[in-house]
């Protein structure tokens, strides 16, 4: 017989979730909140004669609430994980196919299309039956991942947000970055590191939209008003270069001081080179994660931090709005009209600046 609660969940093999675990719950019931019944609103808006994106800024800050709420670490990778959620449930505001934005909106976060579009093909007890074992909670390599490396010219590359097909290659690559303290010492590897990268997946990947979104916390053009105005010109020279991204942003995200964890020494986890195309390291046996109770989650969704989102402090062409419309631009005026119907659709009936662009069906 066990002993305690811990040599029960060794016996049976289930772990106790992690912040990770925690925050994907939460994120998808602000994403579920955000979609009733599973409809997107259309983000494109008329305003005078002019087609304008117009993003949820109001999901994104819930979603920021929840590693704060968390006090999830930077090594954790939880803060910059709101990002990615954001900007895939974005993507799919926009109308691009679901099970193709990675993150996906569910459960196994990386799966391949051509898997989905078996499990539609499959009769219904098969269907439930494979199901059962691409959702258990540890990956299958090569198949179902939480992260994905992509390849490029010289190197393997986690990419945080993506669109792809095995029909089309990649469509959409978005990185993202997250400082909330030690800007000094770390916006130079930041931006180093994101110009190596954008070259890298450029030169293997010359037709997908790149992007690169960085978030600051606002108290850096207090703290390091010369590394925030230094930051802000080169991230916008990162989106003009030939050979780097063609759109970039930068977020500044205000909260209270009561949230700032000092013992955070600000540290991402290396990425490793060598991992496996498309997959994340093999998980460990079996081992099953426990549940995060609803109430839980309840619990969490009243509690969360206000996270307001400053954009008015941002030069325009660095918002999230002009970012995200380059990004589904280019993805659609690079492929050919029969492909992306929907998003297509989207944006040509976009809504009078003062509708409310849905229901629509994403």
């Amino acid at each position: 017989m066990p002993n305690s609660l811990e040599d029960a969940r060794r016996e049976a093999k289930v772990a106790a979730p992690t912040a990770k675990d925690k925050a994907w719950v939460i994120f998808d019931r602000i994403i579920a909140d955000a979609t009733p019944e599973g409809f997107h609103t259309n983000p494109w808006r008329l305003i005078g004669d002019r087609r304008e994106y117009v993003p949820d800024i109001a999901t994104l800050e819930r979603l920021l609430g929840v590693p704060l709420y968390l006090r999830a670490t930077v090594r954790s990778g939880v803060r910059a994980l709101a990002l990615d959620v954001w900007l895939a449930y974005e993507l799919r505001r926009a109308g691009f196919e679901a099970d193709a934005v990675w993150p996906r909106a569910s459960h196994p976060r990386i799966l391949p299309v051509p898997i989905t579009n078996l499990l539609d093909a499959l009769p219904k007890a098969d269907r439930v039956k494979l199901m059962q074992r691409l959702t258990k909670k540890t990956a299958i390599p090569g198949v179902t991942s939480s992260s994905a490396s992509i390849l490029g010219k010289n190197y393997l590359k986690q990419v945080d947000v993506i669109m792809t097909d095995w029909a089309t290659g990649p469509e959409i690559l978005i990185s993202t970055k997250r400082m909330d303290s030690s800007y000094g010492k770390n916006a130079a590897n930041r931006v180093e590191e994101s110009y190596g990268d954008a070259k890298n997946l450029r030169l293997r990947h010359p037709m997908a939209s790149l992007g690169f979104l960085i978030a600051l916390r606002s108290d850096v053009r207090v703290k390091e008003p010369l590394i925030f105005d230094w930051l802000t010109d080169l991230v916008g020279k990162l989106g003009q270069e030939d050979d780097a991204y063609h759109a970039t942003a930068l977020l500044l995200m205000e909260y209270g001081d009561d949230l700032v964890d000092e013992d955070d020494d600000d540290e991402e986890e290396p990425e490793n080179p060598l991992a496996d195309v498309g997959a994340e390291p093999e998980a460990d046996g079996e081992e099953e994660i426990e549940d995060v109770p609803a109430d839980e989650v309840d619990a969490a969704l009243t509690a969360l931090p206000r996270v307001v989102i400053q954009e008015d402090l941002v030069e325009d062409h660095l918002r999230a709005a002009p970012f995200i419309a380059t990004i589904v631009n280019r993805a659609l005026d690079g492929t050919p009209i029969n492909l992306h119907k929907e998003a297509r659709l989207r944006r040509k009936n976009a809504v009078a600046a003062d509708g409310n662009g849905g229901p629509v069906e994403g």
